[in-house]
């Protein structure tokens, strides 16, 4: 996928209403060279429609895992032109591609149980579709993109209403079709919101041990969703309680960035 409105304000960013002052003053405004985007490491490569440079030859797609000194993409063309366009290209190369990365390290944690990895809303402003693209080329699910898409009822949310009933039949008299999540920090308030029939319960900051209890408790009845204080060592302890999904916020939050460069080949 590619979203041009946020590659011509990147590139707009960089330039800053002037010119590349070093590419103007070294490189002749017909110059032309040759270059390769080469990973520098092992991983799942999201971004490729995102290099916004003409003269592309696409080596690999987006989803694909890929080596150290992989080839991903070869471009041609006026030099001034690829050099102005060699960061951007990198930020969005390197910042996809480390979220999809993460994310199938994840995956591959928890592989062979029922438990699917999903992100949440804790996303780079302006690159939310990008990055929760990203999340499902590493294999992971999305939660909701926007809150219009589905109620989650909070601890703010029923303290502002007085109660987690008066919360959650407020959100179905108002918006009858829309899916409701009930966020739980207790065993007790989950008891407490199953009657109620939501369509996911957020499981907050429970060990696996309540976790694995709380799949027990409701039987079947709803889906579950363990979040917050999960690492990545603790996935698979996670997922074989029974849980339907782990929220992770790291996925876009606190990907490191994948390391790709540009290797001029000829000028």
């Amino acid at each position: 996928m590619i979203n041009y409105e946020l590659v011509k304000a990147a590139l707009a960013e960089d330039l800053a209403g002037g010119v590349d002052v070093t590419s103007v003053a070294t490189i002749s405004a017909d110059a032309t060279l040759e270059a390769e985007f080469v990973a520098r490491e092992t991983g799942v490569v999201v971004g490729i429609d995102e290099v916004g440079v003409a003269g592309i030859e696409l080596l690999v797609k987006d989803g694909d895992t890929v080596n150290a000194g992989d080839v991903l993409i070869r471009v041609s063309g006026n030099a001034r032109a690829i050099l102005l366009a060699e960061r951007t290209a990198l930020n969005f190369l390197g910042h996809l591609s480390g979220i999809a990365t993460l994310t199938n390290q994840w995956v591959k944690a928890i592989a062979g149980t029922s438990c699917e990895v999903r992100d949440t809303r804790k996303t780079t402003p302006g690159w939310r579709e990008l990055e929760k693209f990203a999340v499902r080329m590493g294999g992971g699910t999305n939660h909701r993109m926007s809150l219009s898409d589905a109620a989650l009822i909070k601890d703010n949310h029923i303290a502002a209403a007085g109660g987690v009933k008066a919360a959650f039949n407020a959100v179905r008299s108002e918006f009858p079709t829309a899916p409701i999540e009930i966020e739980v920090d207790t065993l007790e308030q989950l008891a407490e919101v199953l009657p109620l029939k939501p369509d996911l319960v957020l499981l907050d900051n429970m060990s696996p041990e309540q976790c694995r209890a709380a799949v027990t408790l409701v039987a079947g009845q709803t889906k579950l969703e363990a979040s917050g204080g999960i690492t990545l060592d603790l996935a698979r302890t996670y997922a074989e309680t029974g849980v339907d999904y782990l929220a992770i916020g790291a996925l876009t939050h606190s990907a490191k960035n994948f390391d790709i460069g540009l290797d001029v080949r000829s000028k």
